[in-house]
């Protein structure tokens, strides 16, 4: 009892020595705990629980679906399914059924028949009315995206048009309608289940139903069947600019695919917010995201839809809706039946269903000029996302950026105080920690993309895991763990270095337990590395405002407040202890149930282009796309793993972390290389295009000896040695004869000259043929086009050469002008003209070339001559007619090999010729 006063009246020199090793042992108590705690076996607890949170996100939100419901389940008001995938089948038993052919003939009746019979069983008091409209020609000139430097012209286009209106308020809801958009026609490799037979589908059984529950509208729905869209948005550009009810709409809302079934996401809106708002309100299974937006609306994703024609010719607000599951088989055979997952329809049925109730009932169905006044005077774009697939949020990009504008305020704030209560030291680890952020992006990047880079050399494939997409786990994410692992890891050690210079000047304290407080230290740099990443992110993306910044404020305001509440402290001078395992699972928890699901989504959606990456065949590194990908999943891995690494360098997880990644490359690999996992499949195709060649390019004003050959091509990355071989016919491959499409241009490709002159005659080519040709101040020239049995062509015009031109069509000696002068655009010195149509398509055309003043007859001679080997004019015209050679080829095709069809695709038989500059 008597020791006690001797201890209290000890001096503060005195204690000190006593308290100190409390502190010591106590830190090197925490210390040991931790690495116990830490160990290999509960980081692999913690990383499988983390795993199947994340995949039960995306099972959750994107394969969660709706039961399908039959006729009598849904009742006549309601969405049936079953009643749906009728339609389907009905359509998909057609065949391809592209502009121009007969099998689109009887798809189009087919639809016709069936609007007929929902106006014959409409409720008495709802108004339908029919049209079949026929467009006679026109022209799209858009000039943003795919469309700069190109006009699309169209010619004999018929679509299908329902319009439904209550019986008793007909002539004011007349005035104020919706439109629910879609096309029939596939392109003329596919029948087209997802795109867009399945849209189709569901909107003459949502008709059905709107038919039945119209009578208490307040505004019109008019469902548009259209054709041509494939061919370049003709449809929604024809019915837009000449159908007399197009002025009478107020909202527009697409339906697309991009791949078969799945749930339906919005992937773009507005932009007003009034539909995105509304549909929130409404859906019973929400699905969207703006990073969709934002990625289509950058050209990440190369591709076009109906809602571009009513947005920026009409200007039009609205959503615009796609099936995104299994993208890989995008307009090739396999978007058939088979693949559409039942519930897919239903989801979106359901949902438009509830959303055009809504608003088809609003007394407030904005016009078009009230939306541009609300949107300059006070609206907004919307930024939206869903939840799980059950809730959407949607707020306008006004508020979102008060929002972020207050989380960097404060963030910055924070940082600031901390910095200054910290000194220099503080100062110099923060930059120490974002240099370990900076490193663990540039290692996972360089560990990844080299695979990808050694992959195409290694693997019978460039893209060996386009039908089995989980290999990419192993073959990129993999080694971009490993490479941020080791990336984060070296940043840790230099920051590591610094911090034990810091505390060695603290000599009250022994080296043991420095060590220890360093380490402990340099942890929590590492974590708070993660806030700095994610607030110079959501900075960036606030100053472009960038809808998909607010996944920064998620991954940045959740951890930082896990941390606050449970390991910050009000005073730098206090020891650091060990980071909780609480902090890291109450951190990410938010973020993981908001993002991860879209991030796997997405991934997906990636590795399905694969098939369709290389727009001109060859024109590409077979590496580029691996890269590609590689660089996107270390770039996430990177941004999401930040606070989840920081926890391993000083437990006994590495080895486990590291081994178990080797693994997992390691069977990934092997996979790949042993051909125990194939690239394609006959569900999931690569893309490979059969054309019957005749090539009279250069020959103008001489008799004509055409080149005949067959050209295989693939816009899939890779040799086609295998399918060559398989298919025989004396193919021969290389890069020395590039062919060019004059859309698009085949670098590398194989051709055979063998057997290739039946099936088509000299009157099947196209002729080009100089009328006139003034010469002066201002030269004007006229050519006389003549396309002979095709209705599909396109024309690559010179304009290094032509300052301008006027296309018209001739019929019975009448003009019909279809390019007027003025508004051209071009891309690498060229304008193309993409023309399509029906039947009745015009075949004979005049154009008029104006052109360019010089005022030097040649300011470069370099560029002059490279100027005279460019033809004035490029033409193809393509057949939709198999030779007997392409027959063969196309019999003997491997089954993992489908034809690849879109705008700028040649048919099975395609005619080239060519006016030369001086002709």
């Amino acid at each position: 009892m008597r020791k006690r006063p001797e201890t209290s009246s000890s001096s503060g020199s005195q204690r000190r020595p006593i308290k100190q090793p409390s502190n010591a042992n106590s830190t090197t108590s925490l210390s040991s705990s931790m690495k116990s705690i830490r160990s290999g076996s509960v980081w692999i607890i913690l990383s499988t629980v983390i795993i199947y949170s994340c995949y039960s996100v995306h099972y959750y939100q994107f394969e969660n679906l709706p039961s399908p419901l039959t006729a009598d389940q849904a009742g006549k008001r309601g969405f049936s399914e079953f009643q749906a995938i009728k339609h389907v089948k009905a359509l998909t038993d057609f065949g391809p059924h592209p502009v121009g052919s007969d099998s689109l003939d009887l798809a189009l009746q087919y639809v016709l028949a069936e609007v007929e019979n929902i106006k014959k069983n409409a409720y008495y008091e709802v108004d339908v009315e029919v049209d079949f409209f026929h467009a006679k020609t026109g022209a799209n000139r858009l000039t943003s995206g795919l469309f700069r430097g190109k006009t699309v012209v169209y010619a004999d286009l018929k679509h299908v048009v329902l319009r439904i209106l209550p019986k008793f308020t007909a002539n004011e809801a007349a005035d104020n309608t919706i439109l629910v958009s879609s096309h029939i026609d596939t392109v003329f490799s596919t029948g087209g289940a997802g795109d867009c037979s399945s849209c189709v589908a569901v909107m003459l059984e949502l008709a059905r139903g709107i038919s039945q529950r119209a009578h208490g509208f307040k505004n019109g729905v008019i469902f548009l069947f259209n054709t041509g869209e494939e061919e370049g948005l003709s449809g929604a550009h024809s019915f837009i600019t000449q159908h007399p009810w197009s002025k009478t709409i107020r909202l527009a809302v697409d339906l697309e695919a991009m791949g078969v079934g799945g749930k339906s996401g919005i992937f773009q809106a507005g932009p007003h917010p009034w539909a995105i708002e509304n549909f929130a309100s409404a859906a019973k299974y929400p699905s969207g995201n703006i990073i969709a937006q934002d990625l289509f609306s950058a050209g990440v994703i190369k591709s076009a839809t109906d809602f571009q024609v009513y947005k920026d010719v009409a200007g039009l607000s609205g959503l615009d809706f796609a099936f995104t599951d299994n993208g890989a088989v995008y307009h090739t055979k396999n978007d058939k039946l088979d693949l559409l997952k039942s519930g897919s329809l239903q989801h979106l049925g359901e949902n438009m269903l509830a959303f055009l109730l809504r608003i088809a009932s609003s007394p407030h169905l904005p016009k078009g000029k009230d939306m541009d006044r609300e949107l300059k005077t006070g609206h907004d774009t919307a930024i939206f996302f869903d939840i799980l697939g059950t809730y959407m949020i949607v707020y306008s990009q006004r508020f979102a950026s008060m929002l972020h504008n207050s989380v960097i305020l404060q963030s910055l704030l924070i940082w600031a105080a901390s910095l200054f209560m910290g000194g220099s030291s503080a100062i110099i680890s923060l930059g120490l920690s974002c240099l370990s952020a900076i490193l663990m992006m540039l290692f996972s990047i360089s560990f990844s993309a080299f695979v990808a880079f050694i992959l195409p050399q290694i693997s019978p494939s460039p893209v060996p895991y386009v039908a089995n997409p989980l290999l990419v786990l192993g073959l990129f994410a993999a080694p971009a763990l490993l490479g941020a692992l080791t990336g984060q890891h070296l940043g840790y050690l230099i920051l590591k270095k610094y911090l034990l210079n810091v505390y060695s000047k603290k000599k009250q304290l022994p080296s043991v337990i420095i060590a220890d407080l360093v380490k402990l230290e340099a942890e929590r740099w590492l974590y708070k590395a993660g806030f700095v990443q994610w607030l110079v992110l959501l900075i960036v993306g606030n100053y472009y405002k960038i809808g998909s910044s607010y996944l920064a404020v998620f991954w940045l305001v959740p951890p930082a407040f896990a941390y606050g509440l449970l390991e910050a402290t009000l005073t730098p001078a206090r020891l650091p202890k060990p980071l909780k395992l609480a902090t890291l699972l109450m951190g990410l928890a938010v973020p993981i149930l908001i993002s991860s699901g879209t991030f796997i989504r997405l991934a997906g959606t990636i590795i399905g282009m694969a098939v369709r990456f290389d727009r001109n065949p060859g024109g590409t590194p077979e590496w580029l796309w691996n890269v590609i990908i590689s660089t996107f999943i270390a770039v996430c891995i990177c941004l999401t793993f930040i606070y989840i690494l920081s926890y391993v360098h000083i437990s006994g997880a590495k080895r486990s972390i590291i081994l178990a990644i080797s693994i997992l490359f390691g069977l990934s690999l092997t996979l790949v290389l042993s051909g125990f996992t194939q690239p394609f499949t006959e569900d999931t195709a690569r893309a490979v295009n059969v054309v019957h060649v005749v090539d009279a390019s250069g020959r103008y004003g001489e008799k004509q000896d055409p080149l005949s050959y067959i050209s295989l091509f693939s816009n899939t990355p890779g040799k086609l040695e295998e399918e060559v071989e398989q298919i025989k016919e004396g193919f021969k491959c290389g890069e020395d004869k590039v062919v060019d499409f004059v859309a698009f241009s085949v670098n590398y490709g194989c051709w055979t000259h063998d057997d290739t002159e039946s099936g088509w005659s000299e009157s099947d080519i196209p002729t080009l043929h100089v009328d006139s040709d003034t010469k002066g101040e201002e030269r004007l020239t006229r050519v006389s086009i003549d396309t002979k049995s095709s209705t599909r062509w396109s024309l690559a015009i010179n304009t290094q050469e032509i300052e301008d031109f006027v296309l018209k069509a001739w019929d019975t000696g009448n003009s019909d002008e279809l390019i007027p002068y003025g508004n051209k655009t071009s891309v690498d010195g060229w304008h193309d003209i993409q023309f399509s149509g029906g039947k009745e398509s015009p075949r004979k055309f005049e154009l008029a070339l104006f052109w360019s003043v010089k005022t030097t007859p040649s300011a470069d001679n370099v560029d002059r001559t490279i100027h005279d080997h460019r033809p004035l004019l490029k033409l193809r015209t393509d057949v939709d007619r198999l030779t007997p050679k392409a027959e063969r080829v196309l019999a003997k095709l491997p089954p993992w090999c489908s034809l690849f069809g879109k705008s700028t695709s040649p048919l099975t038989l395609a005619f080239l010729s060519s006016l030369p500059v001086n002709f």
